[in-house]
């Protein structure tokens, strides 16, 4: 963890981990990175968060998912919207990416993704459930979870170039 003398000293662990969790709350996209044969990819998907963990739909063709299931490494990234240098900030990760298989986990990350992206049941016939059976039906998808080994806030609010890990 890097300290920096010239941060005020509210910028704790605990607020840095506030400041990072509002913007994964208020975000809607996380942009996905893999590689493979020495040539990046990434990919913008929703995303829901709970448990540590980083849900999603996505294709299993998807490139971004073969390259981090097959090199089982990945990267993400959320960032609020800016419009100069200085209101940069957001969250810097790496880790990897699985399919969901636990039934339980998945009907809850469901319940999640449909609560904050409600637009989605517009997809489905009335009476027609939204569960994943149906998303995968209905888009050949599957869920995935992005799993965060190492995270850093980044700031430039605070100060330009403001980089601290942390933990969620």
């Amino acid at each position: 963890m890097t300290r920096h003398e010239d941060i005020s000293p509210e910028y704790t662990g605990r607020k840095l981990r506030e400041l990072a969790g509002k913007i994964i709350d208020n975000q809607a996209v996380m942009t996905l990175a893999t590689a493979e044969d020495g040539a990046a990819w990434a990919a913008p998907v929703y995303f829901v968060f709970r448990k540590s963990g980083f849900y999603f739909l996505s294709d299993p063709e998807a490139r971004h998912i073969r390259e981090s299931l097959e090199g089982g490494k990945a990267a993400a990234s959320i960032h609020a919207p800016a419009a100069t240098w200085q209101e940069i900030r957001g969250v810097q990760m790496s880790g990897t990416i699985r399919r969901e298989k636990s039934p339980m986990e998945a009907a809850a990350a469901i319940a999640a993704y449909l609560k904050k992206f409600p637009f989605t049941r517009e997809f489905f016939k009335p009476g027609e459930i939204p569960d994943l059976e149906a998303f995968g039906n209905r888009f050949r998808v599957r869920l995935y979870r992005f799993t965060p080994s190492l995270i850093y806030y980044l700031d430039n609010q605070i100060r330009f170039g403001f980089r601290e890990e942390i933990r969620l």
